[in-house]
């Protein structure tokens, strides 16, 4: 059993979960956790969707109120770090404190990757990855009639969604050939796009913004790389994010497209991990570097730590998935870049159907859409490494539960 104090940078979902699960795993030592945010703790999906629809209060967001903190002895520090001293084994924060380790755990998760362009720094340009930009753009939302989307992956649909809803004119520019490319098949892309569009959303593919027009200090709109010219009164930026390694590379740390761990999520100094959105690890079921956004991901890695920090060493291979609420449709998908056949299960015309996804003849990952049970079946399956043909899974005959 590692000796504390435990130290965690962060205090998104994979901080918060790594302090909670070392006290569940009989930790006795010391827990700090720094959270660089003006807000207690929270969970950072409804941002983009029930949130950021109006439904819910920012407490509804919290993952533990004050009194959890007290009662598990979990010291919660507003404040940053700014620097690693690895030698003296000890964390300076930006309010000048320094603070002793035994273990450091480095969660920082990532920011938003912001657009090299005139204007994109007014006030009408939004970006949606904390609780302070969801509420902003809440408030937007009540005011703007046209809002132009850069961006088709997962939270640039989920805000054009919300935002068609809620009655304003919604333009979607993506710079690939289709939505979601990069996390998705071509039939599931396929089938949301269509969504979007019956819905009202126009999607523009293959092209990028040239400039972003502005009357002083409002938007007015948004030229893009083909000639077109989109009106616009607010402009939601969802490019994608870049990994916080800085305060890892300055303290000598490998860093790549992440903070290079093992798979025991360790870095090269052996009293300091880094887990979630910043952390690039060695995976042994996909067989090289990975770095994953997802809450399952931050969730894991974090149960993962804790396990090894508390004596019981394990290595981190939990199988990926990610959700998104789009208008009605749910969607849950895994990791299935690489396949090379699909078999499709369901009623694509009803919307409830799934794409089981193969790599030469072996199941490699399933994208449902308002089907969970296949999504769980899948999660069960892949777990246990197990598969099923193509044939077996495009028969609705077949029973699914007769595998497990």
């Amino acid at each position: 059993m590692a000796k504390g104090p435990i130290i965690i940078a962060g205090a998104g979902h994979a901080g918060f979960q790594l302090a909670a699960c070392l006290r569940q795993e009989g930790f006795p030592d010391p827990i700090v956790l720094i959270n660089d945010e003006g807000h207690l703790p929270y969970q950072r999906p409804p941002l983009s969707k029930a949130y950021l629809k109006g439904t819910g209060c920012a407490e509804s967001l919290i993952f533990r109120p004050s009194k959890f903190y007290d009662d598990q002895k979990i010291e919660l520090i507003a404040d940053r770090v700014t620097s690693i001293e690895r030698n003296a084994g000890q964390v300076t924060l930006a309010s000048g404190s320094a603070l002793k380790y035994g273990h450091l755990v480095i969660a920082t998760g990532a920011r938003n990757r912001m657009l090299a362009l005139p204007n994109a720094t007014l006030d009408d340009v939004r970006h949606l990855r904390s609780l302070d930009e969801s509420e902003s753009l809440r408030h937007k939302m009540k005011v703007a009639r046209h809002a132009v989307v850069i961006g088709a992956g997962f939270i640039g649909l989920e805000f054009a969604a919300t935002a068609r809803r809620a009655g304003l004119e919604v333009d979607v520019v993506e710079l690939a050939e289709r939505v979601m490319s990069r996390a998705v098949t071509t039939e599931i892309s396929k089938f949301f796009h269509e969504r979007h569009a019956a819905a009202g959303v126009r999607i523009h593919l293959g092209v990028h913004v040239n400039s972003i027009a502005a009357d002083g200090t409002k938007v007015t709109g948004v030229s893009l790389s083909d000639g077109t010219s989109l009106p616009a009164d607010l402009v939601v930026v969802g490019v994608g994010v870049l990994p916080n390694v800085e305060l890892a590379a300055q303290a000598g740390l490998p860093t790549a497209s992440g903070i290079i761990v093992d798979e025991n999520l360790l870095t090269a100094d052996q009293n300091i991990s880094a887990i979630g959105d910043c952390a690039i690890y060695a995976s042994q079921r996909f067989g090289g570097p990975l770095r994953l956004e997802s809450v399952q991901n931050a969730a894991d890695q974090a149960r993962c730590v804790a396990a090894r920090l508390t004596g019981k060493n394990k290595i981190y291979d939990a199988l990926p998935w990610f959700w998104s609420d789009q208008g009605p449709d749910k969607q849950i998908v895994g990791l299935t870049s690489g396949c090379d056949r699909v078999a499709v299960r369901g009623d694509r015309a009803q919307g409830s159907f799934s794409i089981f996804c193969y790599r030469a003849n072996e199941l490699i990952g399933i994208e449902s859409v308002n089907r969970a049970g296949d999504h769980m079946f899948g999660r069960r399956l892949l777990g246990a490494g197990g598969s099923i043909s193509p044939e077996q899974a495009a028969d609705m005959t077949f029973d699914l539960k007769g595998v497990l």
